[in-house]
């Protein structure tokens, strides 16, 4: 059984998605984990109104591989996300859910990404993954409240516009 992700792949779902939004110059935000983006780049640079953004939720890759185990390595995502800004079109990062780590995005961002949203998202859902590898401290409220401080700061340093949404 294939995956949606090699369906999309194989039959350019997206890029048919992105060719009928450009016909019409809709506004549009893409918020993804995956530099297949980058396949579409032509199609983006038409738009008047569009904005790229990755979802990375640490810095740190052992983290990463814990809460996002197939997805593209976090080095990947920054290295995507400053080609496509160094094109000229707007881009972001969205710090969800806020996980150990992340506190070192502010550097590996900056001069990459045209603002940042940073949301504790945590829906409960993955409280047993936070659990089975030592990390419950990561869902508590001083914890998040801590690292949403810390990014603030950060952020603030690196002259990255940024958004707290909790």
């Amino acid at each position: 059984m294939r995956s949606l992700s090699t369906h999309r792949k194989k039959y350019r779902i997206t890029r048919m998605c992105v060719e009928i939004l450009s016909k019409q110059d809709w506004p549009v935000t893409i918020q993804t984990k995956s530099s297949l983006v980058l396949r579409d780049l032509d199609l983006l640079m038409k738009f008047s109104d569009l904005e790229a953004g990755f979802s990375i939720a640490t810095a740190d890759e052992s983290i990463r591989k814990i809460f996002e185990p197939k997805s593209p390595t976090i080095r990947e995502r920054i290295d995507t996300l400053e080609k496509l800004h160094s094109t000229g079109l707007k881009t972001y990062a969205m710090i969800a859910p806020l996980l150990p780590g992340a506190e070192e995005l502010a550097a590996l961002l900056s001069d990459k990404v045209d603002h940042v949203l940073i949301d504790r998202m945590n829906y409960h859902y993955a409280d047993w993954v936070y659990k089975k590898y030592g990390l419950g401290y990561a869902i508590t409220d001083e914890f998040l409240t801590e690292k949403k401080k810390e990014l603030a700061r950060a952020f603030e340093r690196e002259e990255t516009p940024y958004q707290l949404l909790f």
